[in-house]
């Protein structure tokens, strides 16, 4: 009886099979390469590992038994599982697998997101099996992720204080300040100071993005994490506030939102892609970051 199978074992088991699709020893000297004896010998010793005999070679012919029929049908499934497992095994080899997982900030343009569809289409067309998945988060949130290990890359406007990431700049996002129908800058070609100081702005709780902001009205009653809350403080008539420039387009456009002295309030932010640096990522992380880097080039 077989225990473990030893590499001797298949060398017997693949010319047991040999022996029977040739029709014999004789027949299958040529297709060995060895003496009709060798295989006999060869035979003898799988048959005693067995402890049953597998053919009757005599007079009457060779002839297979039916123990000998069922280790047939067993070894070729067994050869078929290990050309499987070899073919699969080489697969694995120069395959990406894994997964991937990139944090986006809000409300990003359309060209930007057209950047990253760009991205995911330059991976797929590698040899991969991997796991993508996107999580919208706020930037702070992000950087959060990114420390937990819960997120590979981040796409967004971050301090760049982080000591524990590597960033690199992808794109810039124009930042406007904005009012609506109702309030007293509306109507305002040109406010000046004064009237400027005077309004009540909608304050954002990243101290970094709001160092850059030029407007520093001091009055302040509103805020907002988020672009939509502070559009909707905005709308109210009763705010100023930024908003990114793709963003309020629309609203612009329909008479909804006018900028507040465009010259002199705009500011540019700039997004990074962010990951950790104490990490090693793998492969398919550095091939994700290699084709975000090509598509945003």
């Amino acid at each position: 009886m077989l225990g473990q199978l030893h590499d001797l074992d298949l060398q017997l088991l693949r010319l047991f099979v040999s022996v029977v699709d040739c029709g014999g020893f004789s027949a299958a000297q040529g297709e060995l390469g060895l003496s009709q004896s060798s295989i006999s010998q060869q035979m003898a010793k799988l048959e005693t590992r067995l402890g049953y005999r597998l053919c009757s070679r005599g007079k009457g012919g060779f002839k297979i038994t039916p123990k000998g029929e069922q280790l047939l049908s067993a070894t070729k499934a067994l050869f078929e599982s290990i050309e499987a497992f070899r073919h699969q095994s080489n697969g694995v080899a120069g395959r990406l697998i894994g997964e991937v997982r990139l944090g986006l900030s809000e409300a990003l343009d359309q060209s930007v997101l057209q950047h990253v569809a760009g991205a995911i289409r330059r991976f797929r067309e590698r040899d991969e099996s991997v796991r993508i998945e996107l999580i919208s988060a706020m930037p702070g949130e992000m950087e959060r992720l990114l420390l937990q290990q819960r997120l590979d890359l981040a796409i967004g406007y971050f301090s760049q204080a982080q000591s524990a990431f590597d960033y690199r700049e992808l794109f810039s996002e124009t930042q406007h300040l904005y009012c609506a129908p109702g309030h007293p800058l509306f109507d305002n070609d040109a406010p000046d100071d004064q009237a400027l100081q005077a309004c009540d702005r909608v304050d954002h709780p990243y101290r970094f993005l709001r160092s850059d902001e030029p407007f520093q009205g001091t009055l302040c009653s509103a805020r907002s994490e988020q672009v939509e809350g502070t559009l909707a403080f905005i709308l109210s008539g009763k705010h100023v506030g930024y908003l990114p420039s793709h963003f309020a387009r629309s609203w612009e456009d329909k008479g909804l939102l006018r900028v507040v002295r465009r010259e002199g309030m705009s500011f540019d932010v700039a997004f990074h892609l962010a990951r950790h640096r104490a990490l090693v990522p793998g492969d398919a992380q550095k091939a994700f970051e290699e084709d975000l880097l090509a598509a945003f080039a």
